[in-house]
Order: C-alpha cells, then structure tokens, then sequence
C-alpha cells in the first residue's frame, strides 16, 4: 500500500537527488533535500484540505485532479512560476531569465541578488497574511492555546490581519530606508520598491483568497441543489442523470481545488527564495515536495485518517509565519539556509508529537471510562 501511494514520489526523490549532486554537488545535494522538506512540511496542510475535498469527487474527476492537477502543480507553479518571479524582478524575458541560469549563473546569481528585496518583501507579505488569517480564526482545536485563544479573539475585530501586515510591511521599508541612509544611501530608492512589492504581495493574496471564496460558496450552493433534486426526484420517482449529478458540483470543485492548491504552493516557491536563488535547484526540490504531497493526498484519501493528527495543521502555519519573518528580516540581513530550512522542520516535528501525545492521552481516558463502566455492567447481569 505505501510503495504502492508513495512508488513515484520515491523514483522522483531518487533522479532529483542524483541530478542535485551532478548538477551542484553535495552542496547542491542538501539545499534540494531542505527544499524538498520545506515544500513537504509547508503543503501538508495542503494534502489534508485536498483530500478532504477530493473524497468527495467521483473516480472521473479524482483522476483528473490527480494527473492534470499534478501537471499544472509542478510544471506550472513549481517551474514556470519561479522563472517568472526572477524574469519580473529582473526586468528579463522568460527566455532570458532561464538562458542566464544556465549559461552565465553568475549574472543570474547578481540579477537574483539585486531584485531580493521585492521578491522577499512580496513572498514575506503574502506568507504573513496566510498565517495572520489563521491563527485569528477562532477554532474548536487549539494546539498552542495561551497564544491562539487570546488571538483569536482580537481577531473578531475586522481586517485587522491586512491592517498588521501593512504596519509590519512599512516598518520593514522604512528600516531598510534607514540602514541603507546610513550605509552610504545606495539603496535608499529601493525601499519604495520594497513598499510597492509588498503591497503587490497582499493584493495577490487577497484576490487568491476571493477566488477560493467564490469557489467553494459555489461548490456549497450546487452541492445544495443537487441534494434538492434528488429529494426531489425521490418523491417524484424521476431519475437524475448520472452526469448531472455527478459532474454538476464537481467541475467546480476541480477549480476551487485548482486555485486552492496554486495558493498552497505559491508560499512554497516564495519561501524557496529565502534558501537558494538557484532555479535549478529550486525546480528539483519544489518539483520533490510536490510529488509527495500528490501522494500524501491520496494516501489520506485512501485511508480515511485525515484527523489523526489534528495539530500538524497548526504547525504547518507556524512553520508558514516564521518562513514569512525569515523573508522579511532577510531584505536587510543574511540568514543562513540551514536556519530558515530547519525552522519549519522543527515546527512540524513539533506539532506531531502533540497530536501523538494528544493521541495517547484520549485513549488514555476512554480506557479508563470504560473499565469504570465495567463494575456496573456486570453486576446487572
């Protein structure tokens, strides 16, 4: 069962791994491995939403997902979409970009380097809005709970997530205006594109977000209306097409899947920038993460155990929040790839020992209700 899920994840893991030590050696070989973790441990929240959405699709458009979805996931988001980030910020075409990462990495590394600031000011900002959102939102399950209830309930109070994100996003340009005054002033005119980008980053989340709304309220009126007209149907004795009821809410739920899956993964290849500027590089361990997260959807849908570890979510968007610090400290300062790999890691290993340990201690307790409730039951007999 598990060769059987995860078979082409491993295979993917085995060439990608090999074609890192080829292409940039054993450095190379580790920055994919932290890559292929970080994408792993950012997206697994991602395979839980997708799992419980695509469970309840039909065997047609479960194969669609998982193979044109797979196809648009990481050739599209993981591929393409990095050579767009560096052609926009660099002011290159397409074409150009992926020539220079190839024939001259040292101009590519300096174009990279140069146009850092807005690729992390626009990455940081919408990698803090999704954290921001999640840990306002009051929920029934709460991992760290000093933090979350207290939070949650400042977040009853309306925008105040987008209101943070722009104080943080100006006191970050701001701070980069002001050390770059004082380091002779070369880069005082980019604060503003740090500002801009920024800005760019929220707007971005804001209309992903909108979109996602859109489909699943969509998803949730037709399935409602479907569920209409099989009652109805039942009472009228009519029967309802097979495609009708199958195909009706579905279509949108491949979409809203779509959408919520290029969210996912645009905080991945955003935070990938916080590890290596490499394209190579980041293609392959995007490209690995990505494969095991399609396996991990299946998997969980397979299984059916997508709340065995309830907390692994909450970690998720910890590992999301510190990625979106990492980004932004790191438009002034350099920190190291072992750090900002390792910080998500942890955050996840974290949380899944709290849900083990959570685990553990429900069973605890129903055990021993049940041997209390044993005295009685066998007295009445």
């Amino acid at each position: 069962m598990l060769l059987k899920t995860f078979g082409w994840s491993f295979a993917v893991t085995a060439l990608g791994l090999v074609a890192a030590v080829f292409y940039g050696g054993w450095t190379g070989f580790s920055v994919v491995a932290i890559l292929s973790i970080l994408e792993i441990s950012v997206s697994f929240d991602n395979a839980v939403v997708n799992a419980g959405i695509l469970k309840k699709m039909n065997a047609f458009w479960q194969k669609i997902f998982l193979t044109i979805g797979v196809l648009i996931a990481v050739f599209g988001m993981r591929l393409v979409f990095p050579v767009v980030i560096v052609a926009i910020s660099a002011q290159l075409g397409p074409i150009e970009a992926v020539k220079l990462a190839f024939d001259d990495k040292e101009q590519y590394q300096q174009l990279v380097t140069d146009a850092h600031p807005s690729i992390a000011s626009f990455g940081g900002m919408f990698l803090l809005m999704i954290f921001l959102d999640f840990i306002f939102e009051d929920r029934d399950i709460k991992w760290l709970g000093w933090i979350e209830r207290p939070l949650a309930k400042l977040g009853k109070v309306d925008m105040l997530s987008v209101c943070i994100a722009l104080i943080v996003l100006l006191v970050t340009a701001m701070t980069f205006a002001t050390n770059a005054h004082q380091h002779g002033g070369v880069h005082v005119d980019k604060a503003q594109t740090v500002l801009i980008s920024g800005i760019a980053g929220l707007i971005t989340y804001l209309v992903v977000g909108g979109l996602s709304s859109y489909f699943e309220n969509k998803l949730e009126e037709d399935e409602e209306r479907e569920h209409e007209e099989e009652e109805e149907a039942k009472r009228t004795g009519k029967k309802v097409p097979a495609v009708v009821m199958a195909g009706k809410a579905a279509f949108f739920m491949f979409l809203y899947l779509e959408v919520l899956d290029a969210s996912f993964s645009f905080d991945g290849v955003i935070g990938a920038f916080a590890i290596t500027n490499d394209i190579v590089l980041m293609a392959l361990g995007l490209g690995i993460g990505a494969m095991y997260v399609r396996s991990l959807t299946v998997y969980l849908v397979r299984q059916g155990t997508l709340d065995d570890y309830v907390y692994l979510e909450h970690g998720a968007h910890y590992a999301i929040g510190a990625l979106a610090a990492i980004l932004l400290v790191t438009i002034q300062y350099e920190i190291h790839e072992v750090i900002t790999g390792s910080v998500g890691v942890l955050l996840i290993a974290w949380s899944f020992f709290s849900s083990v340990r959570r685990n553990r201690a429900l069973a605890a307790a129903e055990g021993k209700a049940g041997s209390d409730e044993k005295p009685e039951v066998s007295s009445g007999v």
